[in-house]
């Protein structure tokens, strides 16, 4: 008997199902992580309507005054977690309107708060150089927010 041997073409498939794990678990664990990403203050903000920024605006410098009066100061995207004392926010809004005096200057300050709290920021910042304060607030329920 004479044996025919059967010839086998290469597979040329890629097995994707490790793939598809590998990713599923990093989108659990950027799922996980995301969250604790974000830091600042809890504020509960007015709501009122306004026009949002211009996109091509500068990055605004903002301080927050939170429910217990406590202030916070945000330049450029780096939100900081540990409250300043008024001397030290007068100094450095003034270093960075000095260096920038186009900077936009926002107060974001908790509906809780005393309205005393936001006035006293409010003249610290135009005491650093700030000709005009803008006031973050939420858009009311019924507008896209």
């Amino acid at each position: 008997m004479a044996r025919t041997r059967i010839r086998r073409r290469p597979m040329s498939e890629i097995n994707v199902v490790p793939y598809i794990d590998v990713m599923l678990v990093l989108l659990v664990i950027f799922m996980i992580t995301a969250p604790l990403l974000s830091q600042g203050v809890k504020v509960d903000l007015p709501r009122a309507s306004a026009e949002p920024l211009p996109p091509e605006a500068l990055e605004p410098l903002v301080l927050t005054v939170d429910a217990a009066g406590r202030y916070y100061l945000n330049v450029g995207g780096t939100g900081e977690t540990e409250p300043v004392e008024l001397e030290t926010l007068l100094a450095r809004v003034a270093a960075v309107l000095r260096h920038k005096p186009e900077t936009p200057v926002m107060v974001r300050g908790d509906r809780a708060v005393d309205y005393g709290r936001v006035i006293e920021a409010m003249v610290v910042l135009q005491a650093a150089g700030a000709p005009n304060v803008g006031l973050v607030t939420e858009p009311p329920e019924g507008e896209g927010g």
